[in-house]
């Protein structure tokens, strides 16, 4: 007798779908022959030296077993430094951060710490893919606040104050964004301040990955630095982007103990520790790697002119990205899905990009392009990308 596993298997994960960064990556990797991939959130710098050479050091020195769960004292120290000597904020490395796998692991501790069936959290879209699968994973109900290309993809008070219910637990917002490269001012922010100050029970999850990659002001702007605000904001944070240190998986969160703890406890059950040696990475990129991250960042800003520019000769109308390693071009004059476009791009002039609309319905017409790659690639990519959208329109 076969058994019907689709009976088996939790109706919450059925209802997610797979991610479309990961398919059309997928896709691109086994096909043969040179591929240009500008799919993948990923830096393709080499991790600073000294980061890794801390690594290496940690493991000749035997730093080879579990760590304490929320981390080592010293890793947990090095991120609140940081968080004070960047931000501004203080934080107790006692009680208010834990050191997590990636910041993903942030995203989905704080979804099952928080959320009980049928609480509503507030996702800001476009937005990275895992904010709704996270609430839905919990059991949680998505309520989607759509940022738009003429408000620069900035979140607006009146938009958050018409989405908020009495049953909204919490609000998940990232910038700089992805997908977008949307950046918010401390002035910006200070708008969704006084929202929030008129809700005084509603947690913000505040995804800051690439916090260092702004092209506006080099130092972060966050909810958690207005003192009223600070202890109802969960920040998520981490080495991925910054520091390029994707396959370290190391990351944290950093917020008020009452809600760290019961994160926590998931953490114990269900991973133990975060990797002792990634942690020594991070004490490293924390304390001493402001200067690469620097050199990272004027790399990407230069990359991102390329793109802005060849965009403009492709003919295709752009938000200019102030942030991240992403351009969110519109795709609509060719007449073409976000989908139809992407697939056509990688079959036709073996171009790898990210259709818009797997970071929310309002990405439909969008595409996102990575700049997180070669500025040889970048310039094949862009000449391609010409040659493509004029071939489509002369049909």
């Amino acid at each position: 007798m076969s058994i019907d596993y689709n009976d088996k298997i939790s109706k919450a994960v059925q209802q997610v779908p797979p991610s479309a960064i990961r398919r059309f990556f997928d896709v691109a990797s086994e096909m043969k022959g040179h591929v240009i991939s500008l799919s993948i959130g990923e830096p393709d710098f080499v991790t600073p030296w000294s980061i890794r050479e801390a690594g290496i050091n940690s493991l000749i020195d035997g730093y080879t077993h579990y760590s304490p769960n929320s981390g080592y004292s010293d890793s947990r120290e090095a991120i609140c430094d940081y968080l004070k000597r960047r931000y501004g904020v203080s934080y107790d490395y006692k009680h208010e951060v834990i050191i997590t796998v990636g910041g993903s692991e942030g995203l989905d501790l704080a979804a099952r710490a928080l959320i009980n069936p049928g609480d509503e959290v507030i996702i800001v879209e476009p937005c990275f893919v895992a904010y709704k699968a996270t609430v839905m994973f919990a059991h949680g109900v998505p309520v989607v606040v759509e940022t738009k290309p003429e408000n620069n993809y900035k979140l607006m008070p009146e938009d958050l104050e018409e989405a908020i219910t009495d049953k909204t637990k919490y609000i998940i917002m990232g910038y700089p964004n992805n997908p977008t490269g949307a950046v918010m001012t401390l002035e910006d922010y200070a708008k969704i301040r006084d929202v929030l100050l008129k809700h005084p029970d509603i947690i913000v999850l505040s995804d800051e990955l690439y916090c260092e990659l702004n092209y506006l002001d080099s130092r972060p702007a966050s909810l958690c630095q207005f003192s009223e605000l600070r202890d109802r904001i969960i920040m998520v944070n981490g080495f991925s982007k910054s520091y390029a240190m994707t396959g370290f998986r190391i990351g944290y969160v950093a917020g008020p103990s009452e809600l760290i703890a019961p994160m926590v406890k998931i953490h114990q059950y269900c991973i133990m520790s975060a990797p002792s040696t990634a942690q020594f990475c991070a004490i490293e990129a924390a304390t001493n790697a402001d200067a690469e991250v620097s050199r990272m960042r004027e790399e990407y800003n230069h990359r991102r002119r390329v793109i802005i520019k060849g965009l403009e000769d492709a003919g295709l109308s752009c938000f200019t990205p102030y942030g991240a390693f992403y351009a969110f071009p519109s795709i609509k004059s060719t007449g073409l899905s976000s989908e139809e476009f992407c697939e056509r791009f990688l079959l036709e002039k073996r171009v790898a990009i990210v259709p818009g609309n797997a970071f929310g319905a309002c990405g439909e017409g969008f595409v996102r392009i990575s700049y997180a790659a070669s500025m040889e690639d970048i310039k094949e990519a862009m000449q391609l990308l010409k040659e493509f959208v004029e071939e489509i329109k002369k049909g």
